[in-house]
């Protein structure tokens, strides 16, 4: 696993490269519409596909915790990679800073991640003189082995 944002970004250059990645991890290479499992996909330009029976299109994030966010995936898999190598709580203005974003975005990002992974928020210690609703709590490390798992496929 990389050590460093830069060594973690050069694995993921562009918008394209990681939703090539993203497609990897979700399909397998056999593309399945969200919106009906059984159906036929036309690959269609730009990473998009079209579902024969619903007539939508749709693509790699459709469905998933980077659906309808303006927020480039290079960005969120960043957010990911660093909580799960943190060894104890991030904030969202730490976060926001080392992504170029904002404090908020940092926040709701943190939020989803969260969510998906359906990581535990614990107490954080007041002596860390941490704003409340900043930190998203330590990470247990079980927790943080269900990130790693999906991050093991990165690019070495």
């Amino acid at each position: 696993m990389q050590k460093s944002i830069s060594q973690f970004l050069a694995s993921f250059p562009s918008e394209t490269e990681c939703l090539r990645y993203l497609e990897k991890v979700r399909w397998n290479g056999i593309v399945i519409s969200p919106f009906s499992p059984n159906s036929k996909v036309y690959y269609c330009k730009d990473g998009k596909f079209k579902c024969r029976d619903s007539g939508k299109y749709f693509n790699a994030k459709t469905g998933t915790m980077f659906h309808h966010s303006r927020i480039s995936l290079q960005k969120w898999f960043t957010a990911i990679w660093m909580m799960s190598i943190e060894k104890h709580a991030i904030t969202s203005v730490d976060m926001a800073k080392e992504l170029q974003i904002t404090q908020k975005s940092a926040w709701y990002m943190m939020q989803r991640i969260r969510d998906y992974f359906n990581l535990k928020k614990t107490p954080v210690s007041r002596k860390k003189k941490m704003v409340e609703t900043e930190t998203i709590g330590e990470i247990s490390n079980a927790d943080k082995l269900n990130m790693v798992e999906w991050l093991k496929m990165l690019k070495q």
